[in-house]
């Protein structure tokens, strides 16, 4: 038995147990990162190069994009490394300091998916009125918004849940420091205050949630009285990718945080946690490029532009020498 003054280190899930497939989980976990570090990095790099994308959507894009690079960077590091090393182990500060930046960056893109749902109502049931509701400074307010709440958020979740006596030992059934399996090392009833905290977020949250299906049933509605096939294409081509990153979000979230712990299995909750935590952030660049024709010629363009540049240098290399 210990307490939580006491510990120095978590043991993280061992993924695997032979070290060939710790390396197959170390290649995977590399695939996936570099995936989503490039793809992230090309929408972060057009969207901030391109002056045609400088509207609130991409905007609003770009903050996703930098907040999938965070999430993502925060956890699979870490895996990668004490897979590599064949070790469990990571230090209590270590810990917190991932639970906090983890739940800052899920918890700010959240809210953010929640004001992309604002940005296509606007743009597509309130036309005339969108430069007024999404000027440049309104957009600004709102994206910080975001941020914001998602730091205060984490905030409160980490010290809440750093602050509870944990006596059943150091070992946690995760890949990395997840709230729940922390919340299973308390041994004092102190830990129904992080669950109260959960609860009220989850109905915050819940509130996003219906705020996001209202606007898209509003949306979606005047999309189909629009009278030209393509214009219908167009719209729902930026509003189907954007309703398939929320809901895939949410629903892995709200069953990693709320599902009963009758149900709860070390594979299980290994499986749900990957796809809300590993697969979105690499996932997303494809979703919102593949369905988007403006944000694939700009790509294009930048890619041709920089092919030509290197074509370029290379023949003034030559003739210099």
């Amino acid at each position: 038995m210990t307490n939580s003054s006491s510990i120095t280190q978590f043991l993280l899930l061992a993924v695997a147990d032979t070290r060939e497939l710790q390396v197959l989980h170390f290649w995977l976990f590399l695939g996936i990162y570099l995936a989503a570090f490039l793809g992230n990095g090309l929408i972060i790099t057009t969207i901030a190069c391109d002056h045609h994308l400088h509207t609130p959507m991409y905007f609003f894009l770009l903050n996703l994009s930098l907040l999938d690079l965070g999430s993502i960077s925060t956890i699979v590091p870490k895996s990668m490394d004490n897979t590599l090393w064949d070790t469990r182990a990571i230090s209590y500060l270590g810990c917190a300091a991932q639970l906090f930046l983890f739940l800052f960056f899920i918890s700010a893109e959240y809210f953010l998916l929640t004001i992309m749902a604002y940005d296509r109502y606007v743009a597509i049931c309130k036309p005339l009125h969108y430069g007024t509701l999404l000027g440049s400074r309104a957009c600004v307010h709102m994206a910080a918004a975001a941020w914001g709440s998602g730091f205060l958020n984490a905030l409160l979740h980490t010290a809440n849940t750093f602050s509870l006596h944990l006596c059943q030992g150091n070992v946690l059934d995760q890949f990395f420091c997840e709230i729940p399996h922390i919340l299973k090392l308390s041994c004092s009833h102190s830990y129904l205050r992080e669950l109260g905290l959960l609860m009220v977020i989850s109905c915050l949250a819940f509130g996003c949630f219906v705020f996001i299906v209202v606007s898209y049933v509003q949306t979606f509605r005047a999309v189909l009285r629009i009278p030209s096939e393509q214009g219908r294409h167009k719209a729902f081509s930026t509003c189907l990718p954007h309703l398939a990153v929320v809901s895939l979000f949410l629903c892995t979230v709200m069953f990693a945080y709320l599902k009963p712990p009758s149900i709860s299995s070390a594979s299980l909750d290994l499986v749900v946690s990957v796809l809300y935590s590993v697969v979105p952030p690499a996932v997303n660049p494809l979703i919102y490029s593949m369905r988007n024709q403006e944000l694939k010629d700009a790509l294009r363009k930048m890619m041709a532009g920089s092919f030509s540049e290197a074509i370029k240098g290379l023949f003034s290399s030559a003739q210099c020498s």
